[in-house]
Formats: structure tokens, C-alpha cells, sequence
């Protein structure tokens, strides 16, 4: 039996997932639940996804933020990125660096992301696939 693909979602990704209901997001929720893939995730990288989960402008109660968080957590296989990280192509957003080194360290078959830059970096660099939610969701779920 084939082991599923180890996958990083940034926090673009993975917040969408856990907050839309519908669209190529809601499939993720749906795909790491039923075990189509494994999400990787680092302490840079959870830390990440609490704090912006906190954000005013998602309007979201402290309850509600732990309820989303434990309907992704309890998933995801954490991987200590070492030290030093891995070494990882120049981004343009330095907040993407976490994500690239969680893929190389993970041996993620996949970055999914909603960020922009990230996305046009997968034009330039080898290291690892890198994806939008909608594409990944097309040829993986």
C-alpha cells in the first residue's frame, strides 16, 4: 500500500482550508482528514498559522481559533527542520523562507500556496513542486 504524499501547506493554504466550507480549500480539509495526504508542519510554520488565525480582520473567538487549530493540528507530522536549515532559494517574502525549508527537510512531495511568490518561485527553483491550492486539488484529490 502506497504511503500518501507528505505536503506543506503555507498558512495562506492552510487557513483557507480550515475557514472556507467550499472550493479548491475545502477539498484540503477534506484530504488531510480522509488521509489522501499528510500536512508537514514545523514549529515556525504552527506558530505561523496561531498568529494569523489571531488576526483582527478574521473576526475569529479565541474558541473558535482552538477549534480550527485542532481540526488541523492533530494531522499534521512535525518535522524539526535542524541546524542549521536547510538551505533554501532567495525569496522575495521572507516569511516564505519557514515553508521551503519545512518542504526540504520533509521531503514534501509539495508546497501548496496561495502566496503569489511562492508560486512564481516554483518557475525558477528545483527544490520542490510548489503549487496553488486549485492545482494541487486538480491533480491530487
Amino acid at each position: 500500500m502506497m504511503r500518501p504524499p507528505r505536503v506543506v501547506l503555507d498558512t495562506n493554504a492552510a487557513l483557507s482550508a480550515l475557514v472556507f466550507l467550499a472550493g479548491p480549500a475545502a477539498r484540503l480539509r477534506v484530504g488531510w482528514q480522509s488521509g489522501r495526504f499528510v500536512p508537514l508542519a514545523s514549529t515556525a510554520t504552527a506558530l505561523e498559522l496561531t498568529r494569523v488565525l489571531a488576526y483582527p480582520k478574521f473576526g475569529l473567538e479565541a474558541a473558535l481559533q482552538d477549534e480550527l487549530l485542532a481540526d488541523y493540528l492533530p494531522w499534521v507530522e512535525v518535522v524539526a527542520l535542524g541546524v542549521p536549515p536547510p538551505d533554501v532559494p532567495l525569496c522575495r517574502d521572507p516569511a516564505d523562507k519557514p515553508f521551503l525549508e519545512l518542504a526540504i527537510a520533509g521531503g514534501a512531495a509539495v508546497l501548496v500556496s496561495g502566496d503569489r511568490d511562492l508560486v512564481d518561485l516554483a518557475r525558477v527553483s528545483r527544490t520542490c513542486p510548489i503549487m496553488s491550492v486549485a492545482t494541487f486539488c486538480d491533480r491530487h484529490m
